[in-house]
């Protein structure tokens, strides 16, 4: 790197950025809160995706001490549709830490910063110069490619080492007082200019002695080792509806309290390992658990039938594959949750990516049964060969959802109830969708 070079990059690239500088919301101060959030929630996440989502959120947690001492329910609902929602709960829990250890305010401290949940070095780096103006480097994806296409820097940004490299030579490019400015006139020029896989390097404004475009690497530029494909998953999700007084209703669970999505919505769905999948299945895994689990196993094989008249409908592949899917998820949901639900037809399906998983979710719609913990009474018939779906079984239908004797973790919802609850994207287009086609 060159003196002359980096005092023209670092002088040009201000200049065109006090000059060019998007209006966006979170620059309308140097408030620390509102800097902190906008940087989270940009976090693998489009500006104008965030653009809404930050406005509503900072309306309705407008401080550290408000988003602290808010219910955490409350803040899912609020990311609901931004993804990697562990951003939020690591952002509540950081201003809770904020209100505790600092009095509600984010400190100018490096360390104090740092320390907060959910906040490493590049966004400790932005909070620093954004907020305080101090000349720290925040270095992310577009700042690693700037500058390795700037300086023809050809490691692996892959690796922590290439890293730190990038954030010594942002750190020596920060202009004296401008510390703020030029991060954000960095990640400008990557996000709008310097971008993946076609920079514009006739617009951009340190063009000039840029190495990597007088190399002509600037399309190679930067080396990055790919990162392992997401595995693909198949999951079976039913629409189980009510009767009586839940008539209309849909039956929900809640996630666990930790974990992926942890303590969000969905639909009732399973992991669809079929008889000699390497993967195996928590229905396998998990029968064998008694009487219940018996009766789980008996019903749910009865319920065969109702797969078998899906596939009776037509000889096609993906007919039969429908069968097979609705068997199964008969069967796994009795043996992991004790539901005895009938399948009555596939109704879509539906995509969702994750960081290192793709879920395709097949959903079908479902008749509740009963839950085998309070329908001990309904095993002896069960065993006996009573087809799941018979007048014997399903009469117990209307009874155990009219009573309310839901496990905890469940319960019976309507369109309205969606503005309560927090559901994993995926789960919010289908029950949409669901709604649409009823009105």
């Amino acid at each position: 790197m060159t003196t002359e070079a980096a005092r023209y990059f670092s002088r040009e690239l201000l200049s065109w950025y006090l000059a060019n500088r998007r209006d966006l919301p979170w620059r309308q101060n140097r408030d620390p809160y509102r800097v902190w959030v906008s940087e989270i929630m940009l976090q693998q996440t489009r500006v104008d995706t965030v653009i809404p989502f930050y406005e509503r959120f900072m309306a309705k947690f407008p401080t550290a001490a408000a988003l602290a001492e808010a219910p955490e329910a409350d803040v899912l609902k609020s990311w609901e549709g931004l993804g990697y929602y562990s951003r939020a709960r690591n952002l509540q829990a950081g201003a809770r830490e904020v209100l505790s250890r600092h009095g509600g305010i984010v400190p100018d401290d490096k360390e104090a910063v740092a320390a907060l949940r959910g906040i490493g070095p590049y966004t400790t780096g932005a909070i620093m110069s954004i907020a305080f103006n101090r000349p720290e480097p925040a270095v992310d994806g577009n700042v690693m490619r700037v500058l390795s296409r700037y300086f023809c820097l050809e490691e692996d940004i892959a690796k922590p080492a290439t890293r730190v490299g990038i954030e010594k030579i942002a750190a020596a490019l920060i202009p004296e007082g401008a510390a703020g400015d030029f991060n954000q006139a960095l990640m400008e020029l990557g996000a709008l200019v310097c971008t993946p896989k076609s920079p514009g390097c006739l617009t951009c404004p340190v063009m000039q002695h840029c190495e990597g475009r007088m190399a002509g690497k600037e399309h190679i530029l930067p080396i990055k080792t790919k990162a392992k494909p997401p595995r693909p998953e198949t999951r079976l999700a039913a629409i189980i509806t009510g009767s009586g007084e839940h008539a209309g209703r849909i039956l929900v669970r809640q996630r666990p309290e930790s974990g992926l999505l942890a303590q969000m919505w969905e639909l009732p769905h399973v992991l669809f390992a079929p008889e000699g999948d390497s993967s195996g299945s928590t229905a396998a895994k998990r029968r064998g658990r008694g009487a219940a689990a018996k009766a789980a196993a008996a019903a749910a094989a009865e319920s065969g039938a109702a797969a078998a008249q899906l596939a009776s409908a037509g000889a096609g592949a993906a007919l039969e594959q429908h069968a097979r899917q609705a068997d199964f998820i008969s069967r796994a949901l009795s043996a992991e949750e004790g539901l005895l639900v009938r399948p009555t037809s596939w109704w879509g399906e539906m995509e969702h990516v994750f960081s290192h998983i793709v879920w395709d979710v097949q959903v079908f719609r479902a008749e509740f049964g009963f839950w085998l913990q309070a329908a001990e009474k309904q095993e002896t018939a069960v065993l006996a060969g009573v087809a799941a779906e018979s007048a014997v079984l399903y009469e117990a239908s209307s009874a155990a959802a009219d009573s309310g004797a839901l496990p905890t973790n469940y319960r019976w919802i309507g369109p309205e109830h969606m503005k309560e609850l927090a559901f994993p994207n995926v789960f919010v287009r289908i029950l949409r969708d669901y709604w649409n086609e009823l009105d």
